[in-house]
Parts: structure tokens; C-alpha cells; sequence
């Protein structure tokens, strides 16, 4: 149903306190609110700018690592909507790359799934439980290339923000909301989101060019995409 924006905070803020913990979730809560703040200061009663940050950090702080696959597949909401689909005598398997151990395709050196029997979902409950170890020096998945790529998009993307926020003013506020939306064309996960963020970073640069450069609009042909 439609939510306002406090709504929309609030409900992710919660989320990010399951996800990790209620510290990370208020490393959000207070980027939004500051955004918000300026947004406000420059056009008062304007929510487009903290609504794309709210939903675009959101995004990024939420990457789908091997700790929350995890607690998505274990937390009951799975097995309750797999319940409700099928009955009968059935048996669920799961199709994984897990990024230590799995194979890579010789040919394209892309990592092969591997199949999994239902006793898996007793190891991710385990893993589920030590997503505290998330980013940490003792994180064991927190040194893949992919991981890593994860947290830098996330402070590239609040730093990125906060640039903006020192010339902000009503005619380039909606320049703004053009960068902060970058993030909703990185999608898909291995190789298929490495393509997609080359294409969004290069999206964003050409905005963030027309942004210091005094323009109040995404450049034309950018804008009829």
C-alpha cells in the first residue's frame, strides 16, 4: 500500500536492524535525515530527493550476501510460502555458488552453481547467526572481490550524495534526484551486476558532470532514456 515517507523510513530502518544490527540501521536513519534536512532547507515541503536516497541506500546497504541469503531462506517466511504453493510429498533443493568454494566455468570463469539437498538449510540457520561478523576482520566472506565491491558502493554512494548536498537549491534538485536514483540500474548478481554498475557508473558521471557544471536538467539524451 502507499506509505509516506516517514513510513517508508521507518520500515526499511527496521529491516536494516534485522539485516545486521540497529547501529548499521542508524548509520541510515542519519544519512536520510540529513538529506532530508537540506532537501527541506532549499525547497520546503519537497520529498523527492530523501525519498530516492531513502529507497537507493536502502538498496545498497541491503546487498544480498551469503549471511542473508541465509536468514531470507531459514528465518520461516520460505518454508511458509513454499507450504502454501505445493503439497504433497516433495523436496526442496537448492541451486548455490558459494563464492569459497564453488567452481568456476572454465570457458567464461564465471562461478557454476551447484546443487544442494535440504540438510543446507541447517548450515545457513548456522550461518544466519554469525552475520555480526559482517565487514569485520573476521568476516570469511568479506575479502571476495564481490564483497568488497558491495561496501564501496555504499560509501561511494554517501559521498557521492553528500556532494550534492553543499550547491543543492530548488532548479538542480531534480538533477539531484537523477543521481541519487543511479543505483536502481545495478540489478542482477555476479557478472550480470558487475555489467550493469560499468553502465550506472558511467550514467553517473555524465550526471554528476552536468551537476557541477551549474545544469538544473540530465543532459537530453540521458533524460529521453
Amino acid at each position: 500500500k502507499p506509505q509516506t515517507l516517514d513510513e517508508m523510513i521507518t520500515r526499511r530502518e527496521e529491516f536494516l536492524t534485522g539485516y545486521q544490527n540497529a547501529a548499521y540501521a542508524g548509520l541510515y536513519r542519519s544519512f536520510v535525515d540529513q538529506v532530508r534536512a537540506k532537501e527541506q532547507a532549499v525547497k520546503p515541503g519537497s520529498e523527492a530527493l530523501t525519498k530516492a536516497v531513502a529507497r537507493y541506500l536502502f538498496k545498497l546497504m541491503a546487498y544480498k550476501d551469503e549471511y542473508e541469503v541465509a536468514r531470507l531462506f531459514t528465518d520461516g517466511s520460505f518454508e511458509r510460502r513454499v507450504a502454501a504453493t505445493f503439497k504433497g510429498d516433495y523436496e526442496i533443493r537448492h541451486h548455490l555458488a558459494p563464492p569459497l568454494f564453488a567452481r568456476r566455468d572454465p570457458a567464461t570463469g564465471h562461478l557454476q552453481k551447484q546443487e544442494f539437498g535440504p540438510w543446507i538449510r541447517q548450515v545457513m540457520g548456522l550461518l544466519a547467526k554469525f552475520r555480526f561478523l559482517r565487514g569485520s576482520a573476521f568476516d570469511p566472506f568479506g575479502r571476495t572481490a564481490e564483497r568488497r565491491m558491495e561496501r564501496k558502493l555504499i560509501e561511494d554512494y554517501k559521498a557521492t550524495v553528500a556532494s550534492l548536498l553543499d550547491k543543492l537549491s530548488a532548479a538542480n534538485l531534480a538533477l539531484a534526484v537523477d543521481i541519487a536514483e543511479v543505483p536502481e540500474h545495478i540489478r542482477g548478481y555476479g557478472h550480470v551486476k558487475e555489467q550493469h554498475l560499468k553502465e550506472a557508473k558511467s550514467r553517473e558521471a555524465t550526471l554528476v558532470e552536468a551537476y557541477r557544471a551549474g545544469k538544473s536538467r540530465a543532459p537530453v539524451y540521458m533524460a529521453a532514456e
